[in-house]
């Protein structure tokens, strides 16, 4: 009996855990949870809410920057489109490695208009093939979308 109060009291002292993290809800870059509309439920999709959903369409989502050497940084613009029915929203884009960096538009992009997403690849230790995605998270109907990036780096001269 003692051993099953013992563990129900380290059990609950467990779940009573503080957050240290810094409060970030006046974060200006973060956009609030409320404005994404998720159209699933436990019945399965709401179709209405779904067909009002932004889509992010992309011209392209690989990019080969062919030959290189090492130490260059390379940069790739990937254009898309809203083709959805209200604003496309950006929320992160999240590379694989820290070599490639991702830059997003921060304001909602109306249906219809379009922006670039730019991903720039630095070859700085990196030798022979190389592949390298980001993870672009919207409030799309796809949700996240991946875009790609290949080079083939070869030692400095």
């Amino acid at each position: 009996m003692k051993r099953i109060l013992i563990i129900s009291l380290l059990a609950l002292a467990a779940c009573n855990n503080t957050d240290t993290k810094k409060d970030e809800s006046n974060d200006p870059n973060k956009i609030p949870a409320n404005i994404v509309n998720n159209p699933h439920t436990a019945e399965g999709m709401d179709t209405v809410t779904a067909a009002m959903k932004p889509v992010m369409t992309f011209k392209d989502t690989l990019h080969n920057f062919g030959a290189m050497h090492e130490d260059e940084v390379v940069q790739y613009d990937f254009a898309f489109t809203n083709t959805g029915k209200s604003p496309l929203i950006i929320s992160n884009a999240q590379a694989s490695c820290g070599c490639t960096v991702p830059q997003y538009p921060h304001d909602p992009i109306a249906p219809g208009e379009s922006g670039i997403m730019k991903v720039s690849f630095n070859s700085a230790g990196k030798f022979g093939h190389q592949e390298k995605s980001v993870a672009v998270h919207t409030n799309s109907t796809q949700g996240v979308l991946m875009l790609y990036i290949q080079a083939d780096v070869a030692k400095k001269k």
